[in-house]
């Protein structure tokens, strides 16, 4: 069923309709094109558009239909163009003509936003609430591997001693950065669209704010032509999906490192593990990998809309209807993809022997020569260069600094005494890291436990958004 159509002598070619049908992957708004009708509604009974008995009868029926759609037994048909066109169908099969005095003082242009903010401000904390989950099953590992000395690394060359525990929460910490964006994110999609009609506003519906209000919006947007034609919201929902899949993506890295026999520092447990269709022996990390790959796809699907906004101009444009399915596809990506990483990690086994086997190994010790130096008030660039000269002696010898005598240090450098050799200890010297944001077991404790506050707040508010809205919505 068409919307339009009193100018036109005959119905749209069948290829322009398919290329303009998109029930496909629009339906799955129709419960809240139904709860942005109900609030409208409640708008035009207000002004006296609608009188009480038609409103009595419009809203019986869409709750109806919203409880059907809910249960499966309804579905759109072939002939259905959007779900705007869809459910009025519907409603006029149930109530006959007067279903269409729904579509007074509004248009697709500012329904079709209203029921895209309202769908992105369920499913984006939705998404917070499996990356705050994720967050704290990286924590707990954390905890229990705190105490653990691995090798630090950049350039994927060994760096310095650091504490295991902090290796894995850092990725805590990017994930709390992430739910920080949503909250911010939330805050500024806030505002409610309906009432912005095509472009210029309604003059059946002088107070837009009733709308808002009954739909659980903070307030109405400052700007019909702007509210129609905003996607700013979409896109910067893409890039907060598109980072979670990176964060995601470089965990996935790096538990495919460790899970291969050259680390050895990880084993991943069968339920979360992949075999060989030829290889017997084969685990493969096929959650790891896919993290890494599905960061791809968030990605592309941002650059989509990104080049769609591009050069947009005035209003609305029908380029817009390009903003759903790169949305939904980043959702629905990341809603499978955060479970499967966070039973990855919460069911891994961490071998402390094969982790700490390397951690002295690569000279990751020389920045305590240099360090211990500059205490005693040599200045940095000159311990460096004595630092460098011992870890050339150390080659020369065929030994590790650990393997050092006094007698040795003092050969390369008098002032390199014998206090330094419990530096040269890799436990001792992640110990000595004790800045608030060092690697130091006690002080890595603390930051993760002040983590651990942020993300329940996160949380809370979330649950708590989620809800209100969910009962708003009656989802």
């Amino acid at each position: 069923m068409n919307l339009w159509g009193g100018r036109f002598e005959s119905l749209p070619a069948e290829s322009l309709f398919a290329l303009s049908r998109s029930i496909h992957f629009d339906w799955r708004l129709a419960r809240y094109d139904i709860a942005s009708s109900l609030a409208h509604l409640a708008s035009l009974v207000e002004e006296k558009v609608v009188s009480a008995d038609t409103a009595k009868l419009l809203d019986q029926a869409l709750r109806e239909i919203s409880r059907e759609i809910t249960a499966g037994e309804l579905h759109p048909t072939v002939e259905d163009e959007d779900v705007h066109s869809a459910l009025e169908r519907l409603l006029k099969e149930r109530v006959g003509e007067v279903g269409g005095a729904l579509r007074a003082g509004r248009s697709r242009n500012d329904q079709i936003v209203t029921d895209l903010k309202l769908f992105l401000l369920v499913q984006m904390r939705d998404v917070a609430l499996k990356v705050a989950s994720l967050a704290k099953t990286v924590l707990k590992r954390s905890e229990e591997n705190v105490d653990v000395i691995a090798p630090g690394f950049t350039h994927l060359q060994h760096a310095q001693p650091v504490s295991f525990g902090q290796e894995l929460a850092k990725h805590a910490f990017a994930l709390e950065r992430d739910l920080s964006r949503i909250a911010n994110w939330i805050d500024r999609t806030d505002l409610s669209p309906l009432g912005s009609g095509a472009l210029a506003g309604s003059s059946l519906v002088p107070l837009p704010e009733k709308a808002a209000k009954i739909l659980g919006f903070s307030g109405v947007v400052g700007n019909s032509i702007d509210a129609v034609s905003d996607r700013d919201f979409v896109a910067e929902a893409l890039f907060i999906l598109s980072l979670i899949s990176i964060h995601l993506s470089r965990m996935g890295e790096e538990f495919t490192l460790y899970t291969s026999q050259e680390f050895g520092w990880v084993v991943l447990a069968d339920a979360y593990s992949t075999g060989s269709s030829i290889m017997p022996q084969k685990k493969n990390p096929d959650i790891a990998e896919l993290a890494r790959g599905k960061a791809g796809r968030t990605i592309g699907n941002l650059t989509t809309l990104l080049t769609v906004l591009k050069g947009l101009p005035f209003a609305y444009n029908r380029d817009l209807q390009e903003d759903k399915e790169p949305i939904f596809d980043s959702l629905e990506t990341l809603q499978i993809l955060l479970p499967a990483m966070e039973g990855m990690i919460s069911t891994a086994t961490f071998s402390r022997e094969k982790i700490e086997s390397g951690s002295g190994r690569g000279f990751a010790l020389a920045t305590e020569i240099a360090d211990f130096l500059a205490a005693r008030n040599v200045p940095f660039s000159e311990g460096h260069d004595v630092a460098g000269r011992v870890v050339r002696y150390c080659e020369e010898k065929g030994i590790e600094l650990s393997d050092l005598k006094e007698v040795d240090l003092q050969s390369i450098d008098t002032r390199l005494t014998s206090d330094l050799i419990p530096l040269l200890d890799v436990r001792g010297a992640v110990e000595s890291r004790r800045s608030s944001l060092g690697t130091s077991t006690s002080k890595v404790r603390a930051a993760n436990n002040l983590l651990l506050r942020k993300i329940a707040d996160h949380e809370g508010m979330t649950k708590q958004g989620l809800g209100a809205l969910s009962k708003v919505l009656g989802l």
